[in-house]
């Protein structure tokens, strides 16, 4: 298995529990984190656009919260390309209805709509992936729920968690964060609607 973008080897550690697994990933810094949090898997530097392996190397690959980053029709077709014929391609990402109600979108204010450009909508996803040489697709949405606290949730907008972090001002920033260390409650419910896209390569 191959994971695409594995930063910092989160969810390429899990595909390491239950098959032999590549990572790639464009930035070196994230590849030494995942060196220590996904130890049984092999790690390459590369960009999702241009990977690192041979033609056919792979049964499966993935993309976990990455297709917002990358140029998709590039990437899922490098994917193709590295995939056996029939191996099976998995992209999971953020429905844009998950935007609608996102727990730093009033500390932020420009976030939501920063994200609804960069993250694909369903239709978006389905025309992409079908493009770049996969035999159809299965689209399925996901909800989830979490909660964070109160500690957790100041270490998050800190330790600007997300890349959308990147694309705000720092005054901004620094605005929303003095906000959020007045007003934010003990707890912060949230939830996370997702999709995610199935496809074998032709």
């Amino acid at each position: 298995m191959l994971d695409i973008g594995c930063g910092t080897g989160r969810f390429l550690a899990q595909l390491a529990e239950i098959a032999k697994a590549w990572g790639v990933d464009a930035s070196p810094e994230m590849l030494e984190v995942a060196r220590t949090r996904a130890g049984g898997a092999g790690l390459k530097l590369g960009s999702a656009e241009e990977l690192p392996f041979k033609d056919g190397w792979f049964e499966r690959a993935t993309m976990w919260l990455v297709a917002h980053l990358v140029d998709r029709p590039r990437a899922f077709a490098e994917a193709a390309r590295v995939l056996e014929p029939g191996g099976r391609f998995a992209v999971a990402t953020f429905d844009p209805s998950y935007f609608d109600s996102f727990w730093l979108n009033e500390l932020f204010p420009s976030m939501e709509r920063i994200d609804r450009e960069r993250f694909p909508t369903a239709d978006e996803l389905t025309a992409e992936v079908a493009g770049a040489g996969y035999a159809g697709s299965r689209l399925t949405r996901l909800s989830q729920t979490g909660s964070l606290s109160r500690e957790d949730a100041l270490e998050r907008i800190r330790g600007k968690h997300i890349s959308t972090f990147d694309l705000i001002s720092d005054e901004e920033y620094a605005t929303g964060l003095a906000r959020a260390e007045r007003e934010l409650a003990e707890r912060v419910d949230y939830r996370v609607e997702w999709l995610v896209a199935v496809a074998p390569r032709a």
